[in-house]
């Protein structure tokens, strides 16, 4: 279970009468990775070597199984060519081509307010985290 998942589904907004399937569904796309190898094939066929260079920092390991969660999961679809070498090829889904509205909602308000975040990161710089007095 996903670090993330554990923090929405105990955020105050729980409590939803379809949470057996929203908690779930937002466990899809909430790791590091997925949203970003989405965002890589949004409108594009990519090959895995592409997908590697089109993201910095994700290793082979994670490219790998991250495919392969949105292959299984129906948002990514891979097609395996007879041929030598072996040629792949990875787009989205139709279901996987549903994730772009919210992407692009989360990109511009990144765009918008990720100033603001390194601002306060800044105004903060130099200062220890100290643990919150325990009671």
């Amino acid at each position: 279970m996903c670090y993330t998942y554990l923090m929405v589904r105990n955020s105050p907004l729980s409590g939803h009468a379809d949470e057996a399937d929203v908690w779930p569904a937002l466990e899809l796309i909430a790791d590091k990775w997925s949203l970003i190898v989405i965002a890589a094939l949004l409108g594009h066929v990519r090959r895995y070597g592409e997908l590697r260079r089109r993201i910095p920092g994700i290793s082979q390991k994670m490219l790998t199984q991250t495919l392969r969660k949105l292959e299984r999961d129906g948002l990514v679809r891979r097609v395996l060519y007879p041929v030598i070498p072996p040629k792949v090829e990875y787009s989205l889904t139709p279901l996987g081509e549903t994730v772009a509205g919210p992407l692009t909602a989360m990109c511009r308000w990144a765009e918008e307010y990720y100033p603001a975040v390194r601002a306060a990161r800044a105004s903060r710089a130099g200062e220890e985290d100290t643990p919150e007095p325990k009671e």
